[in-house]
C-alpha cells in the first residue's frame, strides 16, 4: 500500500476516560457518581461489574505514562473525574483529587507527551443527579464552576481542553432509553438534558477562556448515516437529527435542527427548558471539534416501538438500524467500514464550510475478542487492520482539504466498557484485571511504528 501523508504538526495520540480506568472509587475523598450508583443496581451491567478495580490507574499511572512514552504518541487524552475534584458536584474542592491530575500532567510533560483534558466523560456526581442531573438547568452552571476549578489548577500546563465527551450518550442513553447511567427512561427530559449539556458546554467554554486556556472545544460521536433504500430518506434524516444535528446545528449555526418536529413530535413541543439567549451561549466559537467514530449507520423506516405516545422516549424516532451482512463486525457487532469516516469528515466540511472549526478524531478503535496466545501476547490482526483502514480514511479526508489536526486511538488500555463491564476489550494494551499486568498487543507495536514514521517528532 502507498505510504500515507499527514501534515507537519499532526497530532497522534491515545485516549482513556476516568471512570473506565481509574478505580479507587472511594479513595482520597472521591464522591459517588451516577455510574457508581448505576453499577450497584442489579442487572444494569453485565457480570455485575463496577468501576472497581478497573485498571487501578489512580495508583498505577506512572506505569501507564511509561506505556504512552514507549508508544511514542504526541498527546494523551484523558478525562477528569468530576466527583474526584468536587465530591458533591459543587462547593469545597477535594485537593487530593485535584492533585492527582496535577501529578499526572507533570508526569506526561516529563515524558514529552502533551496532555489533553476532557472535563466530562459521563461521571456526573450523584449529588447533582439527586437534584435533577442534566434535566435541571442548574447542572449546566455547576459544570461551568467545575471547569473553572480544574482550569485554575491545570491551564498553565494543559493546552487542549474538551468540555463534554459524547453528550448524545449522556442525554439519550442516560435520560431517554435508560440503558446508561443514571438509567432514566423518559421522553422530554432527554431533550432537556441535551439542551442543558449544550448550555453547560457554552458556559464552561467561557470559564476556560477566562482561565486562559489555549484551545477549547467539544467532542461528539457523530454517525455517517445511510438510508437502506431511497424510500428511507426520511428515516435517515430523523436518524441524523437525533444523532448529529441536535448538536451540530446549535453549536455551529446557532439554531435548532429543522427536522426536530418530525423527529420528536409532541416531545419537542414541550420545550420550556429553552430560554432566550441560550443559543448565543451554546454557539460561542470553538477552537476545534472532536469527532468520535467507530461504525456507520444504515437505517430503514420503522413504526414507533412504543404505540402509546405518552410512553415514548426520545430515541423512538421511527427508524431502525439495518445490519450489513457483507461487512466484518467487531466484538461490539459494529460493522467495519473505514472509508465512511472519510465521508463523514468531508461531509462536515461541505455542510458547515467556514463555520466548521478544525477537527480532531478524538476516538477511533475496535473491540475484539482478544485472547493472549501461548507466548502471552495478544496477536490482534483485526484491530491492526481496523486502525490502518481508519488512519487511511483520515489521510483521505486531509487530501480532500479537510482541516483534521489529529487522531487519538481508543483506547490505550482495556478497561471498564460501561454496560458491558469488563467483557469488551478496546485497548492496544491488554490488562489482566486480576493481576493488573499490562501487556502491549501487536496493535500497540504497529501503532508505535506508524507514529514513528509519520509524527513530526520523529
Amino acid at each position: 500500500m502507498a505510504e500515507l501523508s499527514f501534515p507537519p504538526g499532526f497530532v497522534f495520540g491515545a485516549g482513556t476516560a476516568a471512570f473506565q480506568i481509574e478505580g479507587a472509587t472511594r479513595a482520597d475523598g472521591r464522591g459517588p457518581s451516577v455510574w457508581d450508583a448505576f453499577c450497584a443496581e442489579p442487572g444494569r451491567v453485565e457480570g455485575g461489574d463496577t468501576g472497581e478495580p478497573a485498571c487501578d490507574h489512580y495508583r498505577r499511572w506512572p506505569q501507564d505514562v511509561e506505556l504512552l512514552r514507549r508508544l511514542g504518541v504526541d498527546s494523551y487524552r484523558f478525562s477528569v473525574s468530576w466527583p474526584r475534584v468536587l465530591p458533591t458536584g459543587a462547593g469545597a474542592v477535594n485537593r487530593a483529587g485535584l492533585d492527582f491530575y496535577s501529578r499526572l500532567v507533570d508526569g506526561l510533560l516529563a515524558a514529552g507527551i502533551e496532555p489533553a483534558v476532557t472535563l466530562y466523560h459521563w461521571d456526573l456526581p450523584q449529588a447533582l443527579e439527586d437534584g435533577g442531573g442534566w434535566r435541571a438547568r442548574e447542572t449546566a452552571h455547576r459544570f461551568a464552576e467545575y471547569a473553572a476549578v480544574v482550569a485554575e489548577a491545570l491551564a498553565d500546563r494543559v493546552p487542549r481542553w474538551t468540555t463534554l465527551n459524547e453528550p448524545w450518550c449522556s442525554a439519550f442513553l442516560g435520560y431517554g432509553n435508560g440503558v446508561h447511567a443514571p438509567g432514566v427512561r423518559s421522553g422530554t427530559p432527554a431533550l432537556a438534558a441535551a439542551h442543558h449539556l449544550l448550555l453547560g458546554h457554552g458556559l464552561a467554554l467561557g470559564a476556560l477562556r477566562a482561565a486562559g486556556v489555549r484551545e477549547a472545544g467539544i467532542t461528539l460521536n457523530l454517525d455517517q448515516v445511510y438510508p437502506a433504500t431511497p424510500d428511507d430518506e426520511g428515516a435517515a434524516l430523523r436518524a441524523r437529527t437525533q444523532r448529529n444535528l441536535v448538536w451540530t446545528e446549535p453549536l455551529l449555526r446557532g439554531r435548532y435542527p429543522a427536522a426536530e418536529a418530525d423527529t420528536w413530535g409532541e416531545l419537542i413541543e414541550r420545550q420550556d427548558f429553552r430560554r432566550d439567549g441560550d443559543l448565543a451561549v451554546i454557539a460561542a466559537p470553538m477552537d476545534f471539534l472532536g469527532v468520535n467514530y467507530y461504525t456507520p449507520a444504515t437505517v430503514r423506516t420503522a413504526p414507533h416501538r412504543e404505540p402509546d405516545p405518552a410512553r415514548r422516549d426520545a430515541t423512538d424516532n421511527r427508524f431502525a438500524h439495518v445490519r450489513d451482512p457483507r461487512a466484518r463486525h467487531t466484538a461490539m457487532d459494529w460493522a467495519v467500514a473505514p472509508d465512511t469516516l472519510r465521508e463523514l469528515l468531508v461531509g462536515l466540511r461541505e455542510e458547515y464550510g467556514p463555520a466548521l472549526p478544525p477537527l480532531f478524531v478524538t476516538e477511533n478503535g475496535s473491540a475484539e475478542d482478544d485472547v493472549p496466545g501461548p507466548d502471552g501476547v495478544v496477536h490482534d490482526a483485526d484491530r491492526t487492520a481496523y486502525l490502518e483502514g481508519h488512519l487511511r480514511a483520515v489521510a483521505g479526508a486531509l487530501a480532500a482539504g479537510v482541516d483534521v489536526r489529529g487522531y487519538y486511538v481508543w483506547s490505550l488500555l482495556d478497561n471498564f466498557e460501561w454496560t458491558y463491564g469488563y467483557g469488551k476489550r478496546f485497548g492496544v494494551v491488554h490488562v489482566d484485571y486480576a493481576t493488573q499486568r499490562r501487556t502491549p498487543k501487536d496493535s500497540y507495536h504497529w501503532y508505535r511504528e506508524f507514529v514513528s514514521r509519520h509524527s513530526a517528532r520523529s
